[in-house]
């Protein structure tokens, strides 16, 4: 029996999102075609980054003693951007996901978009601006100002500004005023993030994901799923994401043409940003503009209400055969 651990929870904004998304996995993992094969270990980590086995405080150490391979579904700071991984890393304990440098990169939005032009994929015109440092700089209320001034002269509205890093679309303003950029420049601020301002692409929203050496293919795309969102929304944000306010059609209605570049562009993001077992790419498809990328997520979300189980389903696959599918890669990098 291989004993797998799951990791779930966290410190992140995303603790909930984790903790359904290793809910599925330990549910799948218990299944009468799995059970005989595998032991599912619940490793719960609390908002204060208190390690747990099976309900019982551990530290880290010991968690290495109780598993032979960790599927990490841990979601935001700590989960995806390389911090859990490198820990795991110096433990040696094989894990699912990519590797902690590849992590840190697709994590940061401002490295991944850098990625991203080095590929010659295109992507939203952008500016990054770090964190607001309360003795260097000026006041909060001129500092934003300030800030959304540069912003105006450089980018023409609508504007979407976002924390560097972190993902479910948390903290995100769409703008389209200069008050309202400034509004999202003191929240940056009252949060201590660096901010990433880009120009706010109107299209079809895409979102493509792929799996390493599935079904004969070193990197197998799963056809691009539209997403729709209510009228009402600007964008995609976390409510209508995990509360069913949203419409994900896949295969989505693009042309042929548009569907075999979203495959192309996520499996050359993949490969190009060195990730691995599986990721999810995000895209805009503008009308007369092409498609741009937006994000990478290297540990997409897999709960009941998330876009990679609808994915597999469109194929003929379920989570089930992901999870051990998974399992297998990333006991072969051991």
């Amino acid at each position: 029996m291989i004993k797998v651990g799951v990791i779930r929870g966290g410190s992140s904004d995303e603790y909930e999102v984790s903790l359904a998304s290793g809910s599925q996995v330990l549910f799948h993992l218990r299944e009468d075609r799995m059970k005989d094969k595998y032991t599912p270990i619940d490793i719960f980590i609390d908002r204060d980054g208190v390690w747990h086995v099976n309900g019982i405080p551990i530290t880290l150490d010991k968690v290495a003693e109780k598993v032979d391979i960790i599927i990490n579904a841990l979601h935001g700071n700590y989960g995806e951007d390389g911090q859990v991984q490198k820990h795991l890393e110096q433990l040696g304990v094989p894990y699912t996901g990519s590797g902690s440098l590849a992590s840190t990169l697709a994590y940061n939005k401002s490295l991944a978009k850098n990625e991203f032009i080095k590929l010659g994929i295109k992507t939203p015109k952008h500016i990054v601006f770090p964190a607001y440092k309360e003795y260097f700089d000026e006041s909060i209320d001129i500092y934003a100002k300030k800030k959304a001034k540069e912003v105006w002269e450089k980018i023409s509205p609508p504007w979407i500004v976002k924390p560097i890093n972190g993902g479910s679309s948390m903290g995100i303003h769409v703008c389209k005023t200069f008050e309202s950029l400034v509004n999202a420049f003191l929240d940056g601020v009252n949060q201590k993030v660096s901010v990433l301002v880009e120009e706010f692409i109107i299209g079809k929203e895409a979102t493509v994901g792929v799996v390493d050496n599935f079904r004969g293919k070193k990197v197998y795309t799963f056809p691009p799923i539209e997403i729709r969102i209510p009228k009402t929304s600007t964008f995609f944000n976390k409510d209508i994401k995990y509360n069913g306010m949203s419409q994900e059609i896949c295969p989505g209605n693009f042309t042929e043409e548009e569907k075999k570049e979203l495959e192309n562009l996520a499996s050359l993001v993949h490969t190009g940003l060195n990730l691995n077992h599986y990721s999810r790419s995000d895209f805009i498809v503008h009308p007369k503009k092409g498609i741009y990328i937006l994000e990478v997520n290297t540990l997409p979300g897999l709960t009941d209400e998330s876009l990679m189980p609808k994915a597999f389903e469109a194929v003929g696959s379920g989570m089930s055969e992901f999870v051990e599918h998974i399992i297998k890669l990333a006991s072969d990098k051991k």
